[in-house]
């Protein structure tokens, strides 16, 4: 995979431990991101954190009683990542094509941030309308479409972004996922799509409009 790369980036020993010395296809392997890209993975990686290879229900749990551990509501807004920008992600500071922002749904009146899972991380991309599958359009607004940033290969954040491709992809093993379609996988390990979150414009902001469309986590 060549093109310039940008989002986060980390040495393999952020992957699951089940990975061992296996990721020679890491994407920082291949070329290295900037120290503020390294350091947004960074900030994924902690969320993400040492219950990357358990399966969701794990967490069920220890999240339940908590506010902030619960998984994205209807009518939930979207916060930027810590450290990235601050307040609310707006349909407006998309660039049309990408790259993706990384985000956590939050919620509008508490203005309480969904931060306590970290199975709650997404990703925001903004298309052309005309240029999404009939099936991406129906969970998108406006353009923009949202997915689970928790990739289906070994749990990694999909927080990179090859401009070659136009296409983000998963900062441990390079799984590239084509948005507009669904969240295909067009190259890498990952056995399947990203699972969607319908999103809908709510008063001119971007808003949650239903639950995941399928299971989030790794799916090995």
């Amino acid at each position: 995979m060549r093109g310039t790369i940008r989002g986060a980036g980390a040495p393999c020993g952020v992957c699951p431990s089940d990975a061992g010395g296996k990721a020679a296809g890491c994407a920082l392997a291949r070329e290295r991101s900037s120290l503020s890209a390294r350091r947004a993975f960074l900030r994924a990686a902690l969320v993400l954190g040492a219950g990357l290879s358990l399966p969701p229900a794990a967490f069920a749990e220890d999240d339940k009683h908590d506010a902030s551990a619960l998984p994205p509501q209807p009518g939930d807004h979207f916060a930027y990542l810590p450290g990235d920008k601050e307040g609310e992600v707006k349909v407006k500071d998309l660039a049309v094509g990408g790259p993706q922002v990384m985000a956590y749904p939050m919620d509008p009146k508490s203005r309480l941030v969904r931060d306590g899972s970290r199975l709650n991380l997404v990703i925001l991309m903004r298309f052309d309308p005309a240029v999404l599958s009939a099936e991406t359009r129906a969970n998108a607004a406006k353009g923009v479409v949202a997915y689970s940033a928790v990739c289906t290969h070994q749990g990694c954040p999909v927080s990179m972004w090859s401009t070659e491709r136009k296409a983000p992809f998963c900062s441990c093993h390079g799984s590239i996922y084509d948005l507009k379609d669904g969240a295909q996988v067009l190259d890498g390990p990952a056995p399947r799509p990203l699972p969607a979150l319908p999103v809908r414009l709510e008063n001119g902001a971007l808003a949650v409009a239903g639950k995941f469309t399928g299971r989030v986590g790794s799916q090995i």
